[in-house]
């Protein structure tokens, strides 16, 4: 019994890993995202496309690159 728990546990943590660092980049890009605009507003045009870029790199990586690449594979 304790092996089968452990094989469990093997089996589900690099699922539980990917899925929590896959919704923190994507909170995270949203969030940038936000700033950008907000310093878009303030006038402030080169701090918002430095935010703009971070964001979408980080919510490319977030939900493409972990979300559907890691967590939903196409290959299996």
């Amino acid at each position: 019994m304790v092996t089968f728990s452990l094989e469990l546990l093997a089996e589900v943590l690099p699922l539980l890993l990917y899925t929590v660092i896959g919704g923190l980049l994507t909170v995270v890009g949203a969030a940038a995202e936000y700033a950008s605009l907000q310093h878009f507003g303030s006038g402030e045009a080169t701090v918002a496309l430095w935010l703009a870029a971070i964001g979408c790199v980080m919510l490319y990586a977030g939900i493409y690159g972990i979300g559907y690449q890691k967590l939903f594979s196409p290959t299996n």
